[in-house]
Formats: structure tokens, sequence, C-alpha cells
């Protein structure tokens, strides 16, 4: 595992650097920003010379892979602050965010695949797979601006933006003031996350419904939710899991979408301003976090599988 883990990481960090030093944007011109028209020439050399940016990028690459080995991960351009600091603080809040939508969405996603299931064929079925199907295909930021849309301009029951309400301090900040901020950023990510999980699950449990013990049980007597409920739900549960703790890298990327959207101060947000503004440090630094947060989901879904199912095997 920590082999696996280290050549993902040099991998990421060399696949990104060479990404970002092909990028159009000058990060000189990026760091100034609106003051460009008033930066001289010496101005602009002394940036560059402080950022290391006039360096041979085969210099800067060493140079930067040399702090990623020892911890350092830079200084971030835009905050002027280290960067394990600038993602410590914002991992926080896209942490409660995506969080709460991963709970959502295992929860209902498998509740609705059950209960399809457990009427094949019938309209309920039919309304819950064809509800799956449109959702799955919609993009994150075109639900994220229509939630926006009903619940905060026209009927105005859910703040629009932040985490927070905006100049109130945060010793005042309630926690009912932080549920009502996170409600539609984790609508989002819940409404558009159950549509895999709910086609999933209902064909593993359509699978389970279909097997001979389960027919064995109907010609006992037993109810189809009795079959369900005794014998599909543990069965059909396992691979839900699996697939939910696999989610963590899409889930990632609707997050940074959706923080987008709603003006959230999480990392996405972070790892939109480092783009645009190119923070080579930051957005280094998040590619690589984003990279050892996708593979300890992956690990956690081996793990989570085989303590349900001990005679689970990977590849089968």
């Amino acid at each position: 595992m920590g082999a696996r883990l280290l050549s993902l990481i040099w991998f990421v960090a060399t696949l990104s650097f060479v990404l970002v030093m092909l990028s159009p944007v000058d990060p000189v011109n990026a760091y100034v920003g609106a003051d460009l028209a008033r930066v001289g020439p010496e101005q602009r050399e002394r940036i560059a010379a402080r950022w290391g940016l006039n360096d041979p990028p085969l210099t800067r690459y060493f140079r930067w892979l040399g702090r990623v080995a020892r911890g350092d991960l830079g200084t971030s351009m835009i905050y002027n602050r280290p960067v394990a600091d600038v993602i410590g603080e914002r991992f926080g809040a896209s942490l409660a965010l995506m969080g709460s939508a991963w709970i959502v969405t295992g929860i209902l996603g498998f509740a609705l695949g059950v209960t399809a299931a457990a009427s094949p064929w019938k309209w309920l079925d039919h309304l819950l797979r064809w509800y799956s199907y449109i959702l799955s295909s919609l993009p994150t930021f075109w639900m994220g601006m229509l939630l926006l849309l009903i619940f905060a301009v026209w009927l105005r029951v859910s703040p629009a933006c932040c985490a927070t309400p905006p100049g109130v301090p945060l010793a005042q900040v309630t926690l009912a003031d932080r549920l009502r901020h996170l409600a539609l950023p984790v609508a989002t990510l819940a409404v558009l996350g159950v549509a895999n999980l709910t086609l999933h699950t209902r064909q593993k449990m359509l699978d389970v419904l279909d097997s001979e013990y389960a027919r064995f049980a109907r010609a006992r007597g037993e109810s189809q939710w009795g079959v369900v409920w005794h014998h599909g739900l543990r069965n059909a549960a396992i691979p839900a899991v699996t697939l939910q703790f696999a989610s963590f890298s899409e889930l990632f990327g609707g997050a940074v979408l959706a923080e987008t959207v709603f003006a959230y101060p999480g990392l996405g947000g972070a790892a939109v301003q480092a783009g645009l503004r190119s923070d080579v440090p930051l957005l280094l630094g998040i590619a690589i976090f984003t990279a050892v947060f996708v593979f300890v989901g992956n690990r956690l879904a081996d793990v989570v599988s085989r303590r349900l199912n001990p005679r689970w095997q990977v590849g089968e």
C-alpha cells in the first residue's frame, strides 16, 4: 500500500507540474492582477525571483519535488501562507459538505434502489429509473444554479451563498446558521449522486430476488418485502457500500463545482482560484491532496467490503 501511494503521489505531482508549466497563463501577471499597469519591469523581475519563476522548468521541478518529499508543499502565492495550512483550513469546510452529501446520498440511493427492485417494472420502478437516468446526465453546476434560483431567489427560504451569514462574527454563528448555508450545496450533490447508486442497488437487488433461495422463500409463503428484508438487504448492501466508498473522486469533483456556484469557502473554491490566478504551489498541493483523498477512499472500499463479506476478493 505504501509503495502504491508513493508512486501515485509521484505520478500525480509530475503530471500536474507538467500541465502547469504548459499553461498559457503568466504567473507574474496573475499574481499582480489589477495592479498590472502600475508594476514596472524591475518589480516584475523581483516577483519572478521571489517565486523562482526565472529558473529552468527542470530545476524548479526537482526543487519543488524535494520539498514535497520533506513534507513541504510550499507557500501559496494568493494567500501568502503555507499551502498545507490553506488546504487544512479549506478542507474542514469541504469535509462538512462532502461528508453530509456522502451520507445522504448513500442512505437515499440505497433506499430508492431497494424500493425500485421490490416492485419491478411497475410505475414506481419506472419513475425511479427515469429519475436516475435523467439526473445522472445533468451537470452539477446546472443543478446548483437551478436550486439556487428556486429556493434562494424565488422562495427565499435558503441563503444564496457562503458557509456562514456574511458580516456575522464566527463566534456568533450558530449550528442552525451553518446547516442552513449547507443545505443547498448538500442537496445539489445528493440529488445528482443518488442516481448511480439507485440503479446499481436496483440491479443487485433484482439479482438477489431472482436467486433460488429467494424463489424458495416466496414458495414458502413469504411476501416480496419479506424476501427483501430477510434475504436481499445484506447481499445488496455489500456492492452498494463498495460503490459508495469508491465514489470519492466523483464526490470531490462535484463539490468543486458546487462550492463555486454557492461561493462556499472550501477546497474546491481554492482550487478554482489557484487555477485562474496561476498559484502553482497551491494548485499542485491540492492535486496531490486530492490524489491521496481518492486513494484512501478506494482503500476504505476494499477494507469495508472484506469486513462485510470475507469471501470477497479483488477482481472477482
